[in-house]
């Protein structure tokens, strides 16, 4: 299935790779993007961390269009889901991605990563 046409969750990490121009997520560039406020802000921060504030407004204006709205029960599934993937995988992911993550379940879209954790959704390196 051609990624162009399909709804993905970019979580912080492709947010980054985008950005970076990284070859693995050219095919991402035509999907429509969701994200949540904290990847923006994790995103909005590693650009300004980098000396790049001016693209960082840039980027963050762009992409603030995309963000969907945090619940309480994302929040508390979110919490639930990472003490439990924690448990099972002996991976830590962070509640930014664990936010995510939910929410991607929740809208019924993939979840773009690099993050080795989630090998088992859909992943560019």
């Amino acid at each position: 299935m051609k990624a162009g046409t399909d709804f993905y969750y970019f979580d912080t990490y492709a947010l980054v790779e985008i950005n970076k121009g990284n070859p693995n997520y050219q095919k991402y560039l035509d999907s429509r993007l969701i994200t949540s406020i904290l990847n923006l802000m994790e995103f909005y921060h590693m650009l300004v961390r980098e000396g790049n504030k001016e693209i960082a407004e840039i980027k963050f204006d762009k992409y603030l269009k995309s963000c969907v709205r945090l619940t309480p029960v994302v929040i508390k599934e979110a919490v639930e889901f990472r003490l439990h993937f924690i448990k099972e995988t002996k991976f830590k992911i962070s509640y930014v991605d664990a936010v995510g993550y939910v929410i991607a379940k929740k809208l019924g879209v993939k979840f773009l990563t690099g993050n080795e954790s989630f090998r088992k959704v859909e992943f560019a390196k």
